[in-house]
């Protein structure tokens, strides 16, 4: 049988395109999103906050500069975290920003697409403006896998930039999406240009949605999906 680190490299070995680096935008990373977005970016990661009250296990994907899983930290004392990234600088940012709480949390510097977990009790994911890093199909593979290592009831939550069918949708929250997409790609060297269909992909890999929560006319939203035990 092969090792959880042999398959971890077969997987790294498959991604189609290196991991953006975000290291160099970790201590200014609040402010860019604070000038661009003010407060609604962190509005969407917790609007569904108190929902994470009574779960135990989590794994978080990309949080940035780690201020909503510190948060959670703080709120939620009986619970333990998993932090995976690919930007060892955002990490050491939310280890800082964890404080006291950092006992409850375990970082992990990898692609989280080729991230294997030591652990299958998670009760809740979090991915936080992260799927937009990744394509449809990228999407649906981590989803996927991940079912492997969650509990029956387990709960994802995102928050995600969207284009809404309409013309606001069109005449501006596209213009915005694309424009973020090529700041990104130039500071970061993220390749992705287009959302990718997460709502298609977790449905596909047998995650139920549940519930959302718009902001600045659907330009954000946040959602709760919950894992289907027969996809």
């Amino acid at each position: 049988m092969r090792s959880a680190t042999m398959e971890s490299q077969l997987l790294e070995q498959c991604l189609h395109a290196a991991a953006p680096d975000f290291n160099r935008l970790a201590r200014i990373y609040r402010w860019m999103e604070w000038l661009s977005f003010g407060p609604f970016l962190m509005r969407c990661r917790c609007a569904f906050l108190s929902l994470l009250s009574n779960r135990h296990a989590g794994l978080v994907l990309g949080d940035g500069d780690g201020r909503f899983t510190a948060r959670l930290l703080r709120e939620n004392p009986s619970i333990t975290i998993d932090a995976v990234d690919a930007s060892g600088a955002m990490l050491e940012e939310l280890g800082r920003r964890a404080g006291s709480s950092g006992c409850r949390l375990q970082t992990h510097f990898s692609d989280a697409r080729a991230f294997l977990p030591e652990r299958h009790d998670y009760d809740f994911v979090v991915t936080h403006f992260f799927l937009d890093c990744l394509t449809t199909a990228e999407v649906k593979s981590l989803a996927t896998r991940l079912r492997a290592y969650a509990c029956d009831d387990a709960a994802w939550v995102l928050s995600e930039f969207a284009v809404p069918s309409s013309w606001y949708g069109r005449a501006v929250a596209r213009p915005i999406i694309s424009l973020l997409y090529r700041a990104f790609g130039w500071l970061t060297g993220l390749e992705i240009r287009d959302l990718p269909n997460h709502r298609r992909a977790l449905t596909q890999a047998g995650w139920i949605f549940q519930q959302e929560r718009k902001h600045l006319g659907g330009l954000l939203v946040s959602e709760i999906w919950r894992l289907n035990p027969r996809p």
